[in-house]
């Protein structure tokens, strides 16, 4: 069995709450500390253009007053280069960004974008920031991430998340192989969006992924148990999937 499968909390739609009405609560900043209680290896949260959801004061207090590394996502513009350069925070995860979408749609296509986001990487990776790919499952884009110097490359795992009967499992094994081409080309692997306690398991036994990343779900299981009960849930499940498939069981 591979070491521990880390589990990043996206705390993103905890603040969609909070900007329905404005105000300060529900404070995405407490639901970071709650996850880290139940069970969160990190935090992650996407700052957008339009600041749709997390805020730059988020931001500023994640950095301040969360002691687990924190995943900013980010278009790759100038602006958000120079907001990840001030804060630096663990991991920046670079991420296609379009106004008129609900949430991020598929992966960043860095094989035609090489040029243009070759520039983030450097300057993120300058500051000791470590830089990851929010990518399709395809080689072609994996060889793309690693030219330009990425560390990680993060698998969009939507298309498996929607998919039904033999077309989920062409597309988790879509996944898988792209896991595996990943360690072979030196590129440690994660995987997120989509993902519920229905579709987690599967993945979570990929032998070669090292962190999932999860959010809406989580936020939305916590208005009927909770919180830190939905994480807990999930951590439990990811841990079993994990142990199975390396011949182990999670007591």
């Amino acid at each position: 069995m591979r070491n521990h499968l880390r589990l990043g909390v996206n705390i993103d739609h905890v603040a969609t709450i909070r900007n329905a009405r404005g105000g300060r609560h529900p404070d995405p900043v407490r639901a970071a500390r709650l996850a880290v209680q139940a069970g969160a290896d990190g935090i992650t949260a996407h700052l957008r253009e339009d600041r749709r959801h997390i805020s730059d004061g988020d931001i500023d207090r994640l950095i301040r007053e969360i002691d687990r590394p924190l995943n900013f996502e980010m278009a790759a513009t100038d602006e958000m280069l120079a907001i990840a350069l001030r804060h630096r925070p663990h991991a920046a995860c670079l991420v296609p960004e379009r106004r008129e979408e609900r949430t991020t749609e598929g992966g960043l296509d860095v094989a035609r974008g090489r040029d243009h986001l070759a520039r983030f990487v450097r300057a993120l990776k300058a500051t000791g920031i470590r830089v990851s790919m929010f990518v399709e499952a395809t080689a072609a884009q994996l060889d793309a991430s690693k030219a330009i110097g990425a560390d990680i490359v993060e698998l969009h795992t939507g298309a498996y998340c929607h998919a039904e009967g033999a077309e989920r499992q062409r597309e988790l094994d879509r996944i898988a192989a792209a896991a595996v081409h990943a360690e072979r080309i030196g590129l440690e692997c994660h995987a997120g969006h989509g993902l519920t306690f229905d579709t987690v398991a599967p993945v979570a036994a990929i032998p070669t992924l090292m962190e999932l990343n999860i959010g809406h779900f989580l936020v939305g299981e916590a208005i009927f148990g909770g919180l830190e009960s939905a994480i807990r849930r999930m951590r439990a499940l990811m841990d079993n999937a994990r142990a199975e498939a390396g011949g182990e069981r999670s007591a």
